[in-house]
C-alpha cells in the first residue's frame, strides 16, 4: 500500500486538505549545478500591489493558482468592502509576508523600517491603521536580537498609530529553546522574550512549531499554535513511500511526542528513538537506537535544524544499523554552521524543511527541499480576523492549537 493512499484515508490528515497546500519545486542552477529545489519567489516589495490585486483589477497580470484565496473574500478586499486588515512585513523574511498577502488577497502595508548609523532601528507605517487589525509577519530567526528588536518597536509603532488588534505573526520564536533552568542561575529567555511582546503591545500572538508547548503558557495573551506537519506529509505523501517500509525516527527522546503524532499520521508507522547524552551546548553525542529501521525507509522528524549535529549523528547511527534511505524532515531551518557540510555529505536522501526561516542562496545543496507555509499562515490569518465565522472550518483542520 502506498503512503499516498494510506495517509489520505486517514480522518484527521484529510481534514486538512480541505486547506490548499500546494508546492511547486523550481531547480536553481548555477554554474550548471543543481542547488535546491525551492518554491518560486514573488517579487514585491512592501507597499507594491500583489499580483491578485492586478488580476482581479483586470491588469492582465497572471498568479500562481496555489496563492488564489479560497473564496470571493479577495474581491470583497479589492473591492474595499473589508479595510480593516492590515498585514505588515519585517525585514526577517519578507518573501514569505509577501505570499501571505498574495494568497489573501491583499497588498502588504506601507512601511519604512531602516537603521541608523550607530545601530538603532526607525520604523514609520507609512498608512493609518487606526481602528484596524493588524498583523505583523516577523520571525526572531538570525540575527534573533536585531530581528526581535524590530518586531518589538513595529508592534509599538502600530500602539500608538491606534491600531484596534495587534498580532504577532512569528514563523519561527527564537529563544523557544532556553524554556526552563537545566543548571543553577539560568535564565528563561523564552518567557522573557515573551514578556517583553506582550508589554510592547500585543493582543495576540500566531507562532509556528514552537520548540515546547509550554512556551504558550509564558504569554499572558492569546496564542495560536499551528503545525507545520500538514505542508510535510502532503508532500512525503507525494512521494509514493510503501507504508510497510516507512519508519519514523525521533533524534532524542524530547522529541518523541512529535514523532508519534508525526507517526500516527502516516499510516500509524512504527517508531524509533535515538538515544544521545548531549555534552555541551550545540554538541550531541549519539549512543544508541531504539527500534527496528534495518531495511526500511527512515523519516527524522524535528522542529528545527541549528548545526544539524544531532540529526547527522543519527543519520550515521540510522545507515550503521541498516537503513536503507533516510529522510530529514524540518520546520525551521536555522542552518548554523556547519549544518550545510553536515546535510550535504551524502548522508540523507533528501532535507526536508520550510521557508518560516528564509535560507541563503549560498545555503543551497541538491538534497534540499523547502516547501511553504504561506497557505497554511494565511487561512489563519484569515480565521483569526474573522473569528471562525463566515461557516468556515474550526480551527482543528488546521492543527492549530
Amino acid at each position: 500500500m502506498s503512503l499516498f493512499h494510506s495517509v489520505s484515508s486517514t480522518s484527521s490528515f484529510t481534514s486538512l486538505r480541505s486547506v490548499p497546500i500546494h508546492y511547486f519545486p523550481r531547480t536553481s542552477l548555477r554554474n550548471g549545478v543543481v542547488r535546491c529545489k525551492v518554491i518560486e519567489p514573488l517579487k514585491f516589495q512592501n507597499g507594491k500591489p500583489s499580483q491578485s490585486e492586478l488580476l482581479l483589477n483586470g491588469g492582465g497580470g497572471s498568479i500562481p493558482s496555489f496563492l488564489l484565496a479560497p473564496n470571493a473574500r479577495v474581491k470583497d478586499l479589492v473591492n474595499g468592502n473589508d479595510t480593516r486588515l492590515r498585514i505588515f512585513s519585517g525585514t526577517a523574511n519578507p518573501s514569505l509576508a509577501q505570499e501571505i498577502a498574495c494568497y489573501m488577497g491583499l497588498e502588504l502595508g506601507k512601511i519604512k523600517i531602516k537603521r541608523f548609523a550607530d545601530g538603532e532601528i526607525y520604523v514609520q507605517l507609512q498608512e493609518s491603521v487606526r481602528g484596524c487589525d493588524v498583523f505583523l509577519v516577523q520571525p526572531t530567526c538570525p540575527p534573533a536580537n536585531e530581528n526581535l528588536m524590530e518586531l518589538l518597536i513595529m508592534i509599538d509603532a502600530c500602539r500608538r498609530a491606534s491600531a484596534k488588534n495587534i498580532t504577532a505573526v512569528i514563523p519561527y520564536f527564537g529563544y523557544a529553546r532556553a524554556d526552563r533552568k537545566t543548571q543553577g542561575r539560568e535564565s528563561i529567555a523564552a518567557k522573557l522574550v515573551a514578556n517583553l511582546i506582550t508589554e510592547a503591545g500585543a493582543n495576540r500572538v500566531l507562532a509556528c512549531d514552537l520548540h515546547s508547548g509550554q512556551s504558550m503558557g509564558y504569554f499572558d495573551i492569546p496564542v495560536d499554535h499551528v503545525y507545520g506537519q500538514p505542508v510535510i506529509l502532503d508532500y512525503l505523501a507525494s512521494k509514493t513511500i510503501s507504508s510497510d517500509d516507512l519508519v519514523v525516527v525521533s533524534p532524542d527522546v524530547g522529541g518523541v511526542a512529535r514523532a508519534r503524532s508525526f507517526a500516527k499520521k502516516l499510516s500509524d508507522a512504527p517508531l524509533a528513538i535515538v538515544d544521545k547524552r548531549r555534552q555541551g551546548h550545540n554538541v550531541a553525542e549519539v549512543m544508541n537506537l531504539i527500534g527496528d529501521v534495518k531495511g526500511k525507509v527512515a523519516v527524522m522528524v524535528d522542529d528545527m535544524i541549528d548545526t544539524a549535529g544531532t540529526i547527522a549523528k543519527g543519520a550515521a547511527l540510522l545507515h550503521q544499523e541498516g537503513a536503507r534511505e533516510v529522510y530529514a524532515c524540518s520546520t525551521h531551518a536555522v542552518f548554523s554552521p556547519p549544518a550545510i557540510e553536515r546535510l550535504s555529505s551524502g548522508l540523507f536522501q533528501e532535507v526536508i524543511i520550510t521557508n518560516t526561516i528564509p535560507v541563503a542562496e549560498q545555503n543551497y545543496f541538491p538534497q534540499l527541499t523547502v516547501l511553504s507555509v504561506a497557505n497554511l499562515l494565511g487561512e489563519t490569518v484569515w480565521r483569526v480576523h474573522d473569528d471562525c465565522s463566515g461557516g468556515i472550518e474550526p480551527y482543528s483542520s488546521l492543527g492549530i492549537d
